[in-house]
Protein backbone atom coordinates (compact mmCIF):
# COMPACT_ATOMS: atom_id res chain seq x y z
CA UNK A 1 0.00 0.00 0.00
CA UNK A 2 1.18 3.48 -0.51
CA UNK A 3 2.29 5.01 2.71
CA UNK A 4 -0.30 8.22 3.04
CA UNK A 5 1.70 11.63 4.14
CA UNK A 6 -1.33 13.37 4.68
CA UNK A 7 -2.88 11.39 7.48
CA UNK A 8 -0.22 12.29 9.46
CA UNK A 9 0.46 15.87 8.58
CA UNK A 10 -2.40 17.85 6.50
CA UNK A 11 -0.05 20.78 6.59
CA UNK A 12 2.42 18.89 4.63
CA UNK A 13 3.16 20.46 1.54
CA UNK A 14 6.18 18.85 -0.57
CA UNK A 15 7.92 14.97 -0.33
CA UNK A 16 10.43 13.06 -1.73
CA UNK A 17 9.02 9.27 -2.95
CA UNK A 18 10.48 7.00 -5.92
CA UNK A 19 7.69 5.59 -8.51
CA UNK A 20 6.96 2.36 -8.10
CA UNK A 21 4.70 1.42 -11.27
CA UNK A 22 2.96 3.07 -13.96
CA UNK A 23 0.31 1.90 -16.37
CA UNK A 24 -1.41 4.11 -19.30
CA UNK A 25 -4.83 5.59 -18.10
CA UNK A 26 -6.64 6.09 -21.53
CA UNK A 27 -5.86 6.99 -24.53
CA UNK A 28 -7.97 9.51 -26.54
CA UNK A 29 -7.08 10.86 -30.20
CA UNK A 30 -3.39 8.92 -29.83
CA UNK A 31 -2.69 10.71 -26.79
CA UNK A 32 -2.30 8.63 -23.70
CA UNK A 33 -3.19 10.29 -19.62
CA UNK A 34 -0.97 7.74 -17.14
CA UNK A 35 -1.74 6.67 -13.80
CA UNK A 36 1.83 6.57 -11.33
CA UNK A 37 2.53 5.06 -8.16
CA UNK A 38 4.58 6.35 -5.27
CA UNK A 39 6.05 4.55 -2.54
CA UNK A 40 4.88 7.52 -0.29
CA UNK A 41 2.61 10.60 -0.93
CA UNK A 42 1.26 13.53 0.59
CA UNK A 43 -1.57 13.78 -2.29
CA UNK A 44 -5.08 13.22 -1.31
CA UNK A 45 -6.79 10.99 -3.65
CA UNK A 46 -10.93 11.95 -3.93
CA UNK A 47 -12.99 10.43 -1.28
CA UNK A 48 -16.09 11.25 1.00
CA UNK A 49 -17.02 14.04 -0.89
CA UNK A 50 -13.35 15.69 -1.00
CA UNK A 51 -12.00 16.56 -4.44
CA UNK A 52 -8.04 15.10 -4.92
CA UNK A 53 -5.21 17.42 -4.48
CA UNK A 54 -3.21 18.21 -7.96
CA UNK A 55 0.23 19.68 -8.26
CA UNK A 56 3.61 18.58 -9.66
CA UNK A 57 6.26 16.36 -9.49
CA UNK A 58 10.05 16.60 -10.22
CA UNK A 59 12.31 14.27 -11.06
CA UNK A 60 16.11 14.86 -12.66
CA UNK A 61 16.43 12.97 -16.24
CA UNK A 62 19.73 10.57 -16.53
CA UNK A 63 21.25 13.73 -18.61
CA UNK A 64 20.18 16.26 -15.56
CA UNK A 65 17.79 17.90 -17.08
CA UNK A 66 14.93 18.66 -14.47
CA UNK A 67 11.34 17.37 -15.41
CA UNK A 68 8.10 18.83 -14.83
CA UNK A 69 4.93 16.43 -14.44
CA UNK A 70 1.73 18.30 -13.55
CA UNK A 71 -0.69 16.04 -11.25
CA UNK A 72 -4.27 16.49 -12.70
CA UNK A 73 -6.03 14.48 -9.85
CA UNK A 74 -5.56 11.82 -7.64
CA UNK A 75 -7.53 8.41 -7.47
CA UNK A 76 -7.24 5.20 -5.02
CA UNK A 77 -7.07 1.63 -5.96
CA UNK A 78 -8.64 -0.08 -3.33
CA UNK A 79 -8.78 -3.34 -5.65
CA UNK A 80 -6.02 -6.15 -6.29
CA UNK A 81 -3.46 -3.24 -5.80
CA UNK A 82 -3.94 -3.20 -2.04
CA UNK A 83 -5.08 0.21 -1.70
CA UNK A 84 -2.21 1.64 -3.72
CA UNK A 85 -2.63 5.42 -4.48
CA UNK A 86 -2.65 6.52 -8.67
CA UNK A 87 -1.58 10.07 -9.80
CA UNK A 88 -2.91 11.08 -12.97
CA UNK A 89 -0.73 12.99 -15.46
CA UNK A 90 -0.28 13.43 -19.22
CA UNK A 91 3.40 12.43 -18.75
CA UNK A 92 5.34 9.17 -18.05
CA UNK A 93 7.69 8.19 -15.57
CA UNK A 94 9.68 5.17 -15.00
CA UNK A 95 9.64 2.93 -12.44
CA UNK A 96 12.40 3.40 -9.37
CA UNK A 97 12.64 7.24 -10.26
CA UNK A 98 13.02 9.58 -7.51
CA UNK A 99 10.97 12.42 -7.61
CA UNK A 100 9.74 15.49 -5.51
CA UNK A 101 6.33 15.92 -5.02
CA UNK A 102 5.10 19.50 -4.75
CA UNK A 103 0.89 19.56 -3.30
CA UNK A 104 -0.94 22.74 -4.80
CA UNK A 105 -1.01 24.48 -1.26
CA UNK A 106 -3.86 27.18 -1.92
CA UNK A 107 -6.14 24.07 -2.92
CA UNK A 108 -4.95 22.06 0.10
CA UNK A 109 -5.91 24.55 2.23
CA UNK A 110 -9.08 25.71 0.74
CA UNK A 111 -10.16 21.65 0.78
CA UNK A 112 -9.06 21.50 4.96
CA UNK A 113 -11.16 24.60 5.77
CA UNK A 114 -13.81 23.02 4.01
CA UNK A 115 -13.71 19.80 5.51
CA UNK A 116 -13.17 20.46 8.65
CA UNK A 117 -15.76 23.11 8.86
CA UNK A 118 -18.61 20.27 7.66
CA UNK A 119 -17.11 18.42 10.73
CA UNK A 120 -18.42 21.30 12.90
CA UNK A 121 -21.18 21.87 11.09
CA UNK A 122 -22.68 18.29 10.96
CA UNK A 123 -21.93 17.86 14.53
CA UNK A 124 -23.54 21.21 15.66
CA UNK A 125 -26.87 20.08 13.49
CA UNK A 126 -27.02 16.98 15.49
CA UNK A 127 -26.43 18.50 18.49
CA UNK A 128 -28.77 21.65 18.27
CA UNK A 129 -31.44 20.55 15.98
CA UNK A 130 -31.32 16.33 16.14
CA UNK A 131 -30.18 16.71 12.22
CA UNK A 132 -28.16 14.09 10.89
CA UNK A 133 -25.82 14.46 7.67
CA UNK A 134 -26.59 12.11 5.39
CA UNK A 135 -23.88 13.59 2.74
CA UNK A 136 -21.14 15.95 2.48
CA UNK A 137 -19.88 17.26 -1.23
CA UNK A 138 -17.16 19.87 -1.61
CA UNK A 139 -17.14 22.27 -4.89
CA UNK A 140 -15.59 24.53 -6.52
CA UNK A 141 -17.22 27.73 -4.97
CA UNK A 142 -20.00 26.22 -2.42
CA UNK A 143 -20.12 23.21 -0.23
CA UNK A 144 -22.76 21.29 0.77
CA UNK A 145 -24.15 19.27 3.59
CA UNK A 146 -27.94 17.25 3.53
CA UNK A 147 -29.30 16.76 6.25
CA UNK A 148 -32.07 14.60 7.89
CA UNK A 149 -34.92 17.31 7.88
CA UNK A 150 -37.39 18.51 6.08
CA UNK A 151 -37.22 22.11 7.08
CA UNK A 152 -35.20 24.02 9.65
CA UNK A 153 -36.45 27.97 10.34
CA UNK A 154 -34.61 30.79 9.68
CA UNK A 155 -33.73 31.49 13.28
CA UNK A 156 -32.18 28.04 13.70
CA UNK A 157 -30.05 28.21 10.57
CA UNK A 158 -28.79 31.48 12.31
CA UNK A 159 -27.76 30.09 15.63
CA UNK A 160 -26.16 27.05 14.32
CA UNK A 161 -23.96 29.36 12.05
CA UNK A 162 -23.17 31.71 15.27
CA UNK A 163 -22.31 28.71 17.93
CA UNK A 164 -19.98 27.28 14.56
CA UNK A 165 -18.18 30.62 14.75
CA UNK A 166 -17.95 30.83 18.48
CA UNK A 167 -16.23 27.26 18.54
CA UNK A 168 -13.72 28.42 16.15
CA UNK A 169 -13.07 31.58 17.78
CA UNK A 170 -11.99 29.28 20.98
CA UNK A 171 -9.89 27.42 18.72
CA UNK A 172 -10.18 24.51 20.40
CA UNK A 173 -7.32 21.59 18.97
CA UNK A 174 -8.29 19.62 16.59
CA UNK A 175 -6.59 16.13 17.04
CA UNK A 176 -6.35 12.79 15.15
CA UNK A 177 -5.56 8.96 16.40
CA UNK A 178 -5.92 5.79 15.04
CA UNK A 179 -7.83 2.76 17.50
CA UNK A 180 -9.56 -0.68 16.57
CA UNK A 181 -12.97 -1.31 15.26
CA UNK A 182 -13.43 -2.75 18.17
CA UNK A 183 -12.84 0.20 20.39
CA UNK A 184 -14.78 2.20 17.51
CA UNK A 185 -17.88 0.20 17.76
CA UNK A 186 -17.80 0.91 21.96
CA UNK A 187 -17.57 4.22 21.10
CA UNK A 188 -20.70 4.73 18.71
CA UNK A 189 -22.92 2.64 21.04
CA UNK A 190 -21.96 4.98 23.77
CA UNK A 191 -22.98 7.60 21.65
CA UNK A 192 -19.12 9.55 21.83
CA UNK A 193 -18.99 8.54 18.11
CA UNK A 194 -21.19 10.06 15.11
CA UNK A 195 -20.94 7.57 12.69
CA UNK A 196 -18.27 4.65 11.81
CA UNK A 197 -17.82 3.33 8.25
CA UNK A 198 -17.67 0.24 7.18
CA UNK A 199 -14.17 -0.97 6.98
CA UNK A 200 -11.76 -3.10 9.25
CA UNK A 201 -9.23 -1.41 11.67
CA UNK A 202 -7.43 0.81 12.17
CA UNK A 203 -10.37 3.48 11.57
CA UNK A 204 -9.26 6.77 11.91
CA UNK A 205 -10.73 9.51 14.10
CA UNK A 206 -11.43 13.38 14.30
CA UNK A 207 -11.79 15.07 17.30
CA UNK A 208 -12.39 18.73 17.75
CA UNK A 209 -12.12 19.06 21.68
CA UNK A 210 -15.09 18.49 23.99
CA UNK A 211 -17.60 18.87 21.03
CA UNK A 212 -16.98 16.10 18.42
CA UNK A 213 -15.73 12.75 17.31
CA UNK A 214 -16.30 11.42 14.15
CA UNK A 215 -14.31 8.90 12.08
CA UNK A 216 -12.59 10.12 8.57
CA UNK A 217 -9.86 9.78 6.42
CA UNK A 218 -9.85 13.37 5.33
CA UNK A 219 -7.38 16.41 5.78
CA UNK A 220 -8.26 18.40 8.68
CA UNK A 221 -7.19 21.47 10.26
CA UNK A 222 -4.64 21.02 13.47
CA UNK A 223 -7.35 23.86 15.79
CA UNK A 224 -10.81 25.09 15.02
CA UNK A 225 -9.33 28.30 14.44
CA UNK A 226 -7.66 27.12 11.13
CA UNK A 227 -10.87 26.95 9.79
CA UNK A 228 -11.12 30.90 9.73
CA UNK A 229 -15.05 31.46 9.45
CA UNK A 230 -18.51 29.92 8.49
CA UNK A 231 -20.90 31.32 6.90
CA UNK A 232 -24.15 29.33 6.09
CA UNK A 233 -25.57 30.75 2.28
CA UNK A 234 -28.88 29.14 2.13
CA UNK A 235 -31.04 26.21 1.93
CA UNK A 236 -33.29 24.07 -0.50
CA UNK A 237 -35.29 20.93 0.09
CA UNK A 238 -34.12 18.24 -1.41
CA UNK A 239 -35.05 14.55 -1.80
CA UNK A 240 -33.51 13.22 0.94
CA UNK A 241 -34.33 15.96 3.43
CA UNK A 242 -32.82 19.90 3.54
CA UNK A 243 -29.38 20.70 1.60
CA UNK A 244 -27.48 23.53 3.15
CA UNK A 245 -24.57 25.20 1.17
CA UNK A 246 -22.06 26.80 3.16
CA UNK A 247 -18.31 28.24 2.42
CA UNK A 248 -15.41 28.73 5.36
CA UNK A 249 -12.06 30.37 5.69
CA UNK A 250 -11.18 32.37 2.47
CA UNK A 251 -14.03 31.21 0.74
CA UNK A 252 -16.13 33.13 3.59
CA UNK A 253 -14.42 36.33 2.89
CA UNK A 254 -14.38 35.83 -0.82
CA UNK A 255 -18.15 35.28 -0.86
CA UNK A 256 -18.82 38.21 1.52
CA UNK A 257 -16.86 40.30 -0.69
CA UNK A 258 -18.68 39.71 -4.05
CA UNK A 259 -21.96 39.76 -1.87
CA UNK A 260 -21.20 43.36 -0.77
CA UNK A 261 -19.88 44.45 -4.32
CA UNK A 262 -23.31 43.08 -5.77
CA UNK A 263 -24.91 45.21 -3.70
CA UNK A 264 -22.40 48.47 -3.80
CA UNK A 265 -23.26 48.22 -7.82
CA UNK A 266 -26.73 47.83 -7.30
CA UNK A 267 -26.93 50.08 -4.73
CA UNK A 268 -25.30 52.52 -7.64
CA UNK A 269 -27.37 51.80 -10.23
CA UNK A 270 -30.89 52.68 -7.98
CA UNK A 271 -29.09 55.91 -6.44
CA UNK A 272 -29.42 54.67 -3.25
CA UNK A 273 -28.08 53.48 -0.04
CA UNK A 274 -27.10 49.98 0.29
CA UNK A 275 -29.22 49.62 3.22
CA UNK A 276 -32.03 51.23 1.24
CA UNK A 277 -32.11 48.18 -1.30
CA UNK A 278 -34.61 46.07 0.44
CA UNK A 279 -37.65 48.72 -0.21
CA UNK A 280 -36.25 49.84 -2.82
CA UNK A 281 -36.72 46.24 -4.57
CA UNK A 282 -40.20 46.02 -2.81
CA UNK A 283 -41.03 49.19 -4.61
CA UNK A 284 -39.73 48.12 -8.21
CA UNK A 285 -41.46 44.71 -7.52
CA UNK A 286 -44.75 46.89 -7.29
CA UNK A 287 -44.25 48.82 -9.97
CA UNK A 288 -43.37 46.15 -12.33
CA UNK A 289 -46.62 44.47 -10.91
CA UNK A 290 -48.90 47.44 -11.78
CA UNK A 291 -46.99 48.04 -15.24
CA UNK A 292 -48.16 44.34 -15.76
CA UNK A 293 -51.25 44.76 -15.10
CA UNK A 294 -51.77 48.27 -17.92
CA UNK A 295 -50.02 46.01 -20.37
CA UNK A 296 -52.01 43.08 -20.38
CA UNK A 297 -55.41 45.59 -20.26
CA UNK A 298 -54.11 47.50 -23.28
CA UNK A 299 -53.12 44.54 -25.00
CA UNK A 300 -56.66 43.23 -24.78
CA UNK A 301 -58.32 46.59 -26.12
CA UNK A 302 -55.91 46.50 -28.82
CA UNK A 303 -56.61 42.91 -29.68
CA UNK A 304 -60.39 43.75 -29.76
CA UNK A 305 -59.51 46.83 -32.09
CA UNK A 306 -57.73 44.62 -34.13
CA UNK A 307 -60.37 41.93 -34.35
CA UNK A 308 -62.82 44.32 -35.32
CA UNK A 309 -60.55 45.51 -38.11
CA UNK A 310 -59.85 42.02 -39.44
CA UNK A 311 -63.62 41.43 -39.60
CA UNK A 312 -64.57 44.47 -41.46
CA UNK A 313 -61.96 43.43 -44.12
CA UNK A 314 -62.95 40.43 -44.21
CA UNK A 315 -66.43 39.64 -45.92
CA UNK A 316 -68.51 37.04 -45.74
CA UNK A 317 -68.81 34.86 -48.69
CA UNK A 318 -70.74 31.47 -49.03
CA UNK A 319 -72.06 32.06 -45.54
CA UNK A 320 -68.61 31.76 -44.57
CA UNK A 321 -65.78 34.70 -43.01
CA UNK A 322 -62.74 32.36 -43.39
CA UNK A 323 -59.66 34.98 -41.94
CA UNK A 324 -56.31 34.05 -42.71
CA UNK A 325 -53.44 36.24 -41.67
CA UNK A 326 -49.33 35.59 -40.63
CA UNK A 327 -48.07 37.71 -38.45
CA UNK A 328 -44.27 38.04 -38.08
CA UNK A 329 -44.11 40.75 -35.74
CA UNK A 330 -46.43 39.98 -33.15
CA UNK A 331 -45.63 37.14 -30.45
CA UNK A 332 -47.82 34.22 -29.88
CA UNK A 333 -50.01 34.64 -27.09
CA UNK A 334 -51.06 38.15 -28.77
CA UNK A 335 -51.99 36.21 -31.74
CA UNK A 336 -53.72 33.51 -29.80
CA UNK A 337 -55.78 36.27 -28.27
CA UNK A 338 -56.79 37.61 -31.48
CA UNK A 339 -57.87 34.53 -32.86
CA UNK A 340 -60.37 34.69 -29.90
CA UNK A 341 -61.57 37.98 -30.20
CA UNK A 342 -62.25 37.71 -33.24
CA UNK A 343 -64.17 35.11 -33.66
CA UNK A 344 -66.15 36.50 -30.36
CA UNK A 345 -66.98 39.60 -31.80
CA UNK A 346 -68.85 38.86 -35.26
CA UNK A 347 -70.64 35.05 -36.17
CA UNK A 348 -69.73 32.67 -39.05
CA UNK A 349 -66.25 33.11 -39.05
CA UNK A 350 -63.09 31.19 -38.93
CA UNK A 351 -59.93 32.18 -37.83
CA UNK A 352 -56.42 30.96 -39.79
CA UNK A 353 -53.74 32.66 -38.05
CA UNK A 354 -49.67 31.63 -38.22
CA UNK A 355 -47.30 33.38 -35.91
CA UNK A 356 -43.82 33.53 -37.05
CA UNK A 357 -42.10 35.20 -34.73
CA UNK A 358 -40.19 32.52 -33.66
CA UNK A 359 -39.00 29.27 -34.89
CA UNK A 360 -41.07 26.40 -35.33
CA UNK A 361 -44.01 28.71 -36.17
CA UNK A 362 -47.44 28.60 -34.05
CA UNK A 363 -50.35 28.11 -36.05
CA UNK A 364 -54.00 28.91 -34.48
CA UNK A 365 -57.93 27.62 -35.45
CA UNK A 366 -60.67 29.43 -33.84
CA UNK A 367 -64.33 29.65 -34.58
CA UNK A 368 -67.07 31.62 -33.69
CA UNK A 369 -69.22 29.47 -31.83
CA UNK A 370 -72.32 29.15 -34.13
CA UNK A 371 -69.94 27.02 -36.87
CA UNK A 372 -70.21 23.51 -37.06
CA UNK A 373 -66.59 23.17 -36.02
CA UNK A 374 -64.40 21.37 -33.85
CA UNK A 375 -61.20 23.05 -34.03
CA UNK A 376 -59.01 20.83 -32.08
CA UNK A 377 -59.98 17.46 -33.86
CA UNK A 378 -59.75 19.69 -37.53
CA UNK A 379 -56.24 20.88 -36.51
CA UNK A 380 -55.24 17.71 -35.37
CA UNK A 381 -55.86 15.84 -38.13
CA UNK A 382 -54.41 18.47 -40.53
CA UNK A 383 -50.93 18.53 -38.83
CA UNK A 384 -50.94 14.66 -38.29
CA UNK A 385 -50.86 14.30 -42.14
CA UNK A 386 -47.13 16.39 -42.83
CA UNK A 387 -46.31 14.31 -39.39
CA UNK A 388 -47.00 17.25 -37.00
CA UNK A 389 -49.15 17.80 -33.45
CA UNK A 390 -51.31 19.87 -32.52
CA UNK A 391 -54.77 20.14 -30.66
CA UNK A 392 -56.93 22.45 -28.52
CA UNK A 393 -60.61 23.12 -27.33
CA UNK A 394 -63.69 23.14 -29.78
CA UNK A 395 -63.56 26.83 -30.60
CA UNK A 396 -59.53 27.22 -30.05
CA UNK A 397 -56.46 24.98 -31.11
CA UNK A 398 -52.90 25.71 -31.84
CA UNK A 399 -49.88 23.52 -33.21
CA UNK A 400 -46.39 23.91 -34.34
CA UNK A 401 -44.75 23.91 -38.04
CA UNK A 402 -41.37 24.84 -39.09
CA UNK A 403 -41.74 28.49 -41.10
CA UNK A 404 -41.11 26.94 -44.39
CA UNK A 405 -44.12 24.73 -44.12
CA UNK A 406 -46.36 27.07 -42.59
CA UNK A 407 -48.33 28.32 -45.46
CA UNK A 408 -48.84 25.75 -47.95
CA UNK A 409 -50.17 24.01 -44.12
CA UNK A 410 -53.07 26.58 -43.62
CA UNK A 411 -53.31 27.19 -47.62
CA UNK A 412 -54.41 23.62 -47.50
CA UNK A 413 -56.50 23.74 -44.43
CA UNK A 414 -58.16 26.94 -45.82
CA UNK A 415 -59.43 24.47 -48.77
CA UNK A 416 -60.53 22.19 -46.71
CA UNK A 417 -62.55 24.26 -44.30
CA UNK A 418 -64.12 26.06 -47.03
CA UNK A 419 -65.78 22.89 -48.40
CA UNK A 420 -66.62 21.72 -45.21
CA UNK A 421 -68.44 25.07 -43.97
CA UNK A 422 -69.37 27.30 -46.99
CA UNK A 423 -72.80 27.12 -47.54
CA UNK A 424 -73.66 28.94 -51.50
CA UNK A 425 -76.89 30.57 -51.17
CA UNK A 426 -79.55 29.27 -53.00
CA UNK A 427 -81.06 31.58 -55.76
CA UNK A 428 -84.49 31.49 -57.05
Amino acid sequence: MTERLYYEDSFLRSFSAHVVDIREGSRMGGVSTWQIALDRTAFYPASGGQPSDVGMLTATSRNGAILEIPIESVEEDAGESGGRIWHLTPKPLQAGTAIHGEVDWPRRLDHIQQHSGQHLLSAIFARELDAQTVSFHLGDSISTIDLSAAVIAHHSIERVERIANEIIAEDRPVTIRNIQRGEAEKLLADGALRKLPERESPIRLIEIAGYDLNACGGTHVRSTGQIGSILIRGTERVSRGLRVEFVCGLRSVSAARHDFDLLGRAAVVLSIGRNDLPGAIERLQAEAKASAKDRQKLREELASYHATRLAIEVMIEDNLRLIRRTFADRDREYVRLLASRVCATVPRTVALFVCEETEPARIFLACSRDMNLNCGEFLRNALAAHGLRGGGSADLAQGDAHKAEADKIIATMAENLRSMLARPHLVD
